[in-house]
């Protein structure tokens, strides 16, 4: 063999590696193809939700007519009743949404445990305990209601962080200790209640079952700011949250602070929550199961916050529709549908759930 050919000659064990790296690639290319086409999907769905959510009501308004408003035409009664009646609720369920579905995947990212979802860990029990003490009691509204929510849901996430503490967070043990606390806000909202006016315990309970009917403009931005801010805080976290996911070890091994990225996405998912609590309720099981299918739905094994987020919009959006037109002699919150479709996952997840030995 001459030397040029020699050359030439590739070794096995390098042969080897060039065949891995391109199968490596080619998986890659179609993890990627493939949340694309889920993100885009999910997207297309949901607008056309919007759309026909948009088009019902105490009238039907044909589509080409909410088009025409959309695009800034349309009469004057098709423009009042589309922009000043229909869109605040269904903004108020987009961002709402987002924020559940979002919340939900970073906590159950970070914590690696699909329970952990904030409706079930006390976060937003804890804001909305805020929310109504201080509508009850000191007659808060607006922004001071909100900072009242985020400083219930903040309060709740550091005493859940400090009892569930050894040494770090684990998820179980902090998926436990945030029932327990889940339960005893459960008491301290009930309290609150007997001691309210009957018009504001009313009110409350409305508010308390998640409901987007009390929608204003002023509220939608308000909630609209505050996502501007927290979610790219929460994409930023994506990167490190998926090497979380090989586990601390290994995390650590790559230059990951496991400690660190647990402790920023738990305190971005809070206050996720805590705002979208203070718009619109505590809408049940949103954040629960918009993660989980997300993940099912890109199918990689990795995290997938923006597609959670899709989710969670959709979810809220559809849960409306159904709560506001199926049943037609009334109007029901929209957490009453969300709480009928997040209760049998949630019996089935914890039936399915292989236990942890992890404390």
């Amino acid at each position: 063999m001459t030397t040029l050919e020699h050359s030439f000659e590739q070794r096995p064990d390098e042969a080897a590696y060039d065949v891995a790296l391109t199968g490596v690639r080619r998986s890659l290319r179609r993890r990627l193809v493939r949340r694309t086409l889920v993100s885009i999907v999910l997207a297309v769905v949901t607008l056309a939700t919007i759309a026909f959510a948009l088009t019902i009501g105490d009238f039907a308004t044909p589509l080409r007519d909410v088009l025409a408003v959309a695009g800034g035409g349309g009469d004057r009664f098709t423009r009042l009743a589309i922009i000043e009646f229909r869109m605040p609720p269904i903004m108020l369920a987009v961002l709402a949404g987002a924020a559940f579905g979002l919340a939900g995947g970073l906590f159950q990212s970070s914590l690696r445990n699909p329970l952990a979802s904030p409706d079930v860990i006390g976060i937003t029990q804890g804001a909305s305990v805020g929310a109504v003490a201080g509508s009850v009691l000191w007659s808060l509204e607006g922004l001071s209601l909100s900072a009242a929510a985020l400083v219930g849901a903040l309060g709740i996430a550091a005493l859940n962080m400090l009892l569930s503490w050894r040494g770090g967070v684990t998820g179980y043990r902090f998926v436990l200790c945030g029932v327990a606390l889940a339960f005893m806000c459960a008491s301290v909202l009930g309290y609150l209640i007997s001691r309210a006016r009957i018009e504001d315990a009313r009110t409350a309970l409305v508010w308390m079952t998640g409901s987007v009917s009390g929608a204003t403009d002023e509220g939608n931005l308000r909630l609209a700011i505050a996502l501007a801010v927290l979610v790219p805080l929460a994409l930023l976290l994506a990167r490190s949250l998926d090497i979380l996911e090989l586990g601390d070890e290994v995390a650590v091994g790559l230059g990951t602070r496991a400690g660190r990225t647990r402790e920023a996405a738990i305190l971005t998912g809070t206050f996720l929550a805590a705002v979208a609590t203070a718009a619109a309720g505590p809408i049940a099981f949103v954040a629960l199961t918009a993660g989980p299918i997300a993940r099912r739905l890109v199918g990689d094994g990795r995290p997938a916050l923006i597609q959670a987020a899709l989710v969670g919009v959709l979810v809220v959006v559809l849960s409306d529709v159904v709560a506001q037109h199926v049943f037609d002699d009334v109007k029901l919150p929209v957490g009453v549908v969300t709480g009928a479709i997040g209760g049998p996952y949630l019996i089935w997840l914890l039936a399915t759930s292989q236990p942890s030995r992890r404390t």
